[in-house]
């Protein structure tokens, strides 16, 4: 093994000058208080991938070398792993303790394809991931590549000719001409007995759980084999200056999904994905309830492009969504820009919400949806199942939105559902240019002040 050099400031913590970032100045004349996250503290140690034997070539495996390099850190107390400019091919990561995983300009963290490497006691485990732990960072100007194409299934009506026949040059199980599996690839082993049981094991790209304080600044994620940054039941994150991406038919391609997770703050991020670009989940029914809320969040100057929601609530949330602010935010070319989607089983209640400032154009169907009858549809499995029951029902309420300007919906704002599920929800000095419809509501649901909708002229 190399030489392994260690920088020590005795009893210092040091915080990347990448993070001076005033963070406090995004809670400034905030509509009401939020609960700003505390901010991780990594020791000063530092260490390599290359003295650990890491090749940046492609080709070498570093699953081992992380592991070790991981090993030395937290032997050291914590520290930060610099990645090097190249190509780094490796299994899964575990971070622990008091580390930062760092990521210099021109370094890429590339996943195997090699599916099998991510099975433990029959399920496959993230790309990257932490589980109770604390001070977490991931930083630098690297990217974060997921490898997803591997693991995630293909829609015909969503895929160009070219584009059809190479996912069939890797091989791969077709259905009905329909559905491109990369179930029998051709030098990928599977992981399951058939196409539809292997899909349900995609896995996450980050994931962490039960963990307090975390950093995520300035890399680059992309081609997750599901979604892409999963806090769950955490709590003060902090998400700057990131990007997150993938191919738009990416299936369940979600950018960033907060699960019952609290003092949060999203800033300054560009998202590019296959599905909802921003989320916030609570669990569905008791569980999700006993989890507790996603609450005390920021979402402040985001910028999503492609996906199937700019900011979403749901579908899941019975922990329900409190004290959020969501101001500053573009989406261009989303499907839908503000999306809160829900149905019983799994729904929960909104409180405190304030919505503002929001610029949006190119919005395929609605600006603004309400829905809670909202069924997810897996790939392979068009015929979504109605809630059984009518417990945990969805109640969107207590929602101010405000100085929202949208140029180009096909509805500007709808809500689908009853009176008990969405009602005393306000929006405000607006304007929507939209081409088939302004309004599709029941009386009741949403109050309208100030609000400016256009079409084109009459022929």
């Amino acid at each position: 093994m190399k030489h392994i050099f260690v920088t020590l400031l005795a009893a210092a913590l040091s915080i990347s000058a990448a993070w001076a970032v005033d963070f406090n100045a995004f809670y400034k004349d905030l509509p009401f208080p939020v609960q700003a996250p505390a901010q991780v503290q990594i020791p000063a140690s530092s260490v390599s991938i290359l003295d650990f034997g890491g090749n940046g070539d492609g080709i070498a495996d570093n699953t081992e070398a992380f592991a070790n390099a991981l090993a030395a850190l937290e032997k050291m107390g914590g520290g930060r792993l610099n990645v090097p400019r190249g190509i780094f091919l490796t299994g899964p990561i575990v971070l622990k303790d008091r580390m930062e995983l760092h990521l210099e300009r021109g370094a890429m963290i590339l996943f195997t394809p090699d599916r099998a490497v991510y099975i433990n006691k029959g399920r496959a485990v993230p790309c990257i991931s932490a589980s109770k732990r604390c001070d977490i960072a991931i930083t630098g100007e690297g990217v974060i590549d997921g490898n997803g194409a591997f693991w995630r299934p293909v829609k015909r009506s969503k895929v160009s000719d070219v584009e059809w026949k190479d996912y069939q040059r890797m091989g791969g199980t077709v259905i009905d001409n329909k559905l491109w599996y990369p179930f029998e690839l051709k030098h990928i082993p599977d992981i399951a007995g058939n196409p539809k049981d292997q899909e349900k094991m995609r896995n996450h790209l980050i994931r962490f759980t039960d963990c307090e304080r975390i950093l995520v600044e300035g890399v680059t994620l992309q081609n997750s084999p599901k979604f892409h940054l999963v806090p769950q039941r955490c709590k003060d994150v902090t998400l700057s200056g990131i990007t997150v991406r993938c191919p738009w038919n990416a299936q369940n391609g979600d950018g960033i999904d907060l699960m019952n997770t609290s003092r949060v703050l999203i800033a300054r991020c560009m998202v590019d994905v296959g599905d909802d670009g921003i989320c916030l989940k609570a669990g569905a029914g008791q569980d999700g309830f006993d989890r507790g809320p996603c609450e005390d969040i920021l979402i402040v100057e985001n910028t999503v492009f492609h996906a199937h929601g700019g900011f979403v609530i749901g579908s899941e949330f019975s922990g329900g969504v409190k004290n959020t602010v969501v101001r500053g935010n573009t989406f261009s070319g989303t499907d839908t820009g503000l999306r809160f989607k829900s149905a019983p089983e799994r729904g929960g209640k909104t409180e405190n919400l304030s919505i503002s400032d929001i610029t949006m154009n190119g919005i395929r169907d609605e600006a603004i949806v309400f829905e809670t009858s909202y069924a997810d549809r897996p790939a392979g499995n068009e015929n979504a199942q109605a809630a059984k029951t009518k417990n945990w029902l969805p109640e969107f309420a207590g929602i101010d939105i405000r100085n929202v300007v949208c140029r180009d919906c096909r509805i500007a704002v709808r809500a689908s559902g009853s009176a008990s599920e969405i009602h005393d929800n306000t929006i405000s000095d607006s304007v929507f240019f939209f081409s088939e419809k302004g309004l599709d509501s029941a009386p009741g649901m949403l109050r309208l002040k100030g609000v400016r909708m256009v079409t084109y002229p009459a022929q």
